[in-house]
């Protein structure tokens, strides 16, 4: 196979190189940190008064973490290290808590998050040649206007369709031979249930490619969506806390998510202690920025659970590369004293060919027992006035999910396309138990 680069020098700097240029980057990064109303004492009470006190590498773990609730107590300006008449742009992640998480950008920090999304989707194989339809939410989410920019960057023909409203999603691929889209793998899932619906027959489209992300999904999720559209769906990883999009992403081998460490720094801690874990382990992902002027954030917690390949890639890249993002801290349920992820119930539910492509996960209580039941629905082909088949599939989904979590739960069947679809990030949890239990 022959790969193409975006900067081949830079993604392929060998490692004393890679790391002479983070050391470099970090001392800007932790100069700029300095002018905000939030590092200054932080820095300061760790003995970090300018740049000349960042001497190697190691002297990142001097510098205290950053977590989301450090950014929502500095809304609106706090993380803010230039004059306000600079700023070019503002995006903001939903603030479920009524405090959104707000990020900055000046022309400079827009032209590098757009040069790493040009790259991200360069190492694809994506041309110029290629179609491009971002059928992502677009406004504060970064999601949709990162990819419209690394998009153009790359000179595709860019259509900004946003997302939901599938019948006109199919009109723009069929008028214009879209051959990439960006979307949620949930709301994918849902088109391909939906062109059934509206009669659109695959030979009708030119789509060859897929960017899924904004959301967890499993390895046999992927393999699904491949199968049923017959398209390379490739895995992105970002956050809006990191510019969004463009922190890391699969090349044409579809082996790992390059991390590109000449903008970011990660660390993989254990999430418990904040020790720093051997590569290879899996952990929490902490990243610092060094690509942004405006707004830098130094070693923020994502929460997100990953780990290091410990091997190289056969495309020749030397940034390091992160396995599939298996979850989130956070996101950990805990059912009647046992952990468990909702990806490891995904990675069940989509290796069933009998299931269909939307599930829920409802977690209530039943005395003072939490009680779990998995709903997913079918495969369209199945009748669902059939009970027999549907016992015997109901029985062995619950018996390849007690064997993966170690619970036993409840298992409902749902007719194809009854249960709810989320056209941004998809709601898999339904957790009812009560906050002070």
């Amino acid at each position: 196979m022959t790969y193409q680069y975006w900067d081949q020098k830079m993604e392929t700097l060998p490692r004393s190189g890679l790391e002479a240029y983070q050391l470099a980057q970090l001392k800007k990064a932790v100069a700029c940190a300095l002018r905000t109303g939030f590092y200054r004492k932080r820095l300061h009470d760790a003995g970090i008064h300018g740049e000349e006190d960042i001497k190697t590498l190691a002297d990142l773990r001097r510098i205290p973490f950053t977590t989301k609730h450090d950014l929502r107590s500095g809304f609106p300006f706090g993380f803010l290290s230039i004059p306000k008449e600079n700023v070019v742009r503002l995006h903001a992640s939903s603030g479920t808590t009524g405090t959104p998480t707000t990020i900055y950008f000046n022309k400079e920090d827009i032209r590098r998050w757009t040069s790493f999304v040009a790259r991200s989707i360069y190492a694809t194989g994506c041309n110029s040649a290629d179609v491009f339809q971002n059928m992502i939410t677009y406004g504060l989410f970064t999601g949709g206007l990162g990819f419209h920019y690394g998009g153009e960057e790359v000179g595709m023909l860019v259509i900004p369709s946003g997302a939901g409203n599938t019948a006109r999603q199919f009109k723009l691929m069929q008028d214009f031979g879209t051959t990439v889209v960006h979307a949620t793998p949930s709301f994918l899932l849902h088109v391909e249930a939906k062109m059934r619906e509206e009669g659109v027959t695959r030979e009708s489209l030119r789509l060859k490619k897929a960017f899924a992300g904004a959301e967890p999904y499993s390895e046999d999720t992927r393999r699904r969506i491949e199968n049923l559209l017959n398209i390379d769906v490739y895995n992105s990883y970002g956050l809006s806390e990191m510019n969004g999009p463009g922190v890391a992403f699969e090349c044409q081998c579809k082996n790992g998510l390059h991390l590109w460490e000449d903008g970011f720094i990660p660390e993989i801690v254990n999430p418990d202690t904040l020790e720093p874990l051997p590569e290879g382990e899996t952990g929490e992902l902490v990243l610092t920025c060094l690509c942004r002027e405006a707004a830098p954030i130094l070693r923020y917690r994502t929460r997100d659970l990953s780990g290091f390949y410990t091997e190289s890639c056969p495309c020749g890249r030397t940034h390091r590369r992160l396995r599939r993002i298996t979850g989130r801290t956070d996101d950990m349920l805990i059912i009647n004293g046992v952990n468990l992820f909702p990806s490891q119930i995904e990675e069940v539910i989509m290796s069933i060919k009998e299931a269909g492509n939307n599930y829920l996960i409802a977690v209530e209580k039943d005395g003072v027992m939490d009680r779990l039941t998995v709903k997913t629905e079918v495969n369209r082909d199945i009748f669902m006035d059939d009970t027999r088949p549907l016992n015997a599939l109901r029985e062995r989904i619950r018996k390849t999910l007690q064997a993966s979590i170690t619970i036993n739960p409840r298992v409902e069947l749902h007719e194809s396309g009854s249960l709810p679809v989320s056209e941004g990030k998809a709601k898999r949890v339904l957790d009812t138990r009560p906050k002070d239990v």
